[in-house]
């Protein structure tokens, strides 16, 4: 474990020098999207049964939530390709799950950020939400997915444009078709195949349904502790081809 706090307190530290950045990056996004889509078409819309802002924070605290946690891939990218900080991590005596462990929570931590301001935001408001146990855990769930794929993508990926074509090809079509702004199920059918093959589907219902008190899907919980698993597995993966 000694590995992994190591790995954490570095990026701690790094984040600590511009804290106000990342603060400002991650409450600006959630907030143009609730005074566009929220205030601004559905102030007296309703959808699924309650009011549209209430089925809308949750989602834009899953999208804002995973684009932080997303953004270590970002991050680690530069520290491997232009600090060579990953190397000295490879020479270290540290075993390989606790870079991605370490990397992982700094995700987590990066992306408890937005969450904690939207929050904030529901409860001036009394909007009324159920912040459970089960909220926490799906919303871990959640960070912890994404933390690993931006982890992977960082590993994969040999410049800024093959991490920016990513970001317009898969992350911001998920951004729209993973029941966030509107139910899936009221998509033209032709995409919800692709929303359905998404993590962020999973995350968002599990953690609305949470939230507004509904009964929550074991298949969707399943789903993502499945996915988050996979991904899991998958960075390890690629933190041990890297040493080759």
């Amino acid at each position: 474990m000694k590995g992994v706090l190591a790995v954490y307190y570095r990026e701690i530290v790094n984040f600590k020098n511009r804290w106000l950045k990342v603060w400002s990056a991650s409450i600006i996004y959630p907030i143009l999207f609730l005074l566009a889509f929220g205030y601004g078409i559905g102030r007296e819309a309703k959808v699924a049964g309650v009011g549209y802002v209430r089925f809308l924070i949750p989602g834009l605290i899953a999208i804002s939530s995973m684009n932080q946690a997303y953004g270590v891939s970002l991050e680690v990218h530069i520290s491997r390709y232009y600090y060579r900080l990953f190397d000295e991590y490879l020479i270290a005596p540290i075993a390989r799950w606790e870079i991605v462990v370490g990397e992982m929570l700094y995700g987590i931590t990066k992306g408890l950020v937005p969450t904690a301001v939207l929050l904030g935001y529901s409860l001036v408001s009394k909007l009324g939400y159920n912040v459970t146990p089960s909220f926490f855990m799906f919303l871990l769930l959640h960070l912890c997915c994404f933390s690993l794929l931006g982890f992977i993508v960082a590993m994969v990926v040999r410049s800024h444009a093959d991490q920016a074509a990513f970001s317009t090809f898969v992350m911001t079509p998920m951004l729209f078709l993973s029941d966030t702004f509107y139910p899936i199920e009221k998509m033209p059918f032709f995409v919800r195949p692709l929303g359905y093959i998404s993590p962020l589907t999973y995350s968002t219902k599990l953690i609305r349904a949470s939230l507004l008190g509904y009964e929550v899907s074991k298949a969707y919980s399943v789903m993502l502790v499945v996915i988050t698993l996979l991904l899991f597995w998958g960075a390890l993966w690629v933190a041990r081809r890297a040493e080759g």
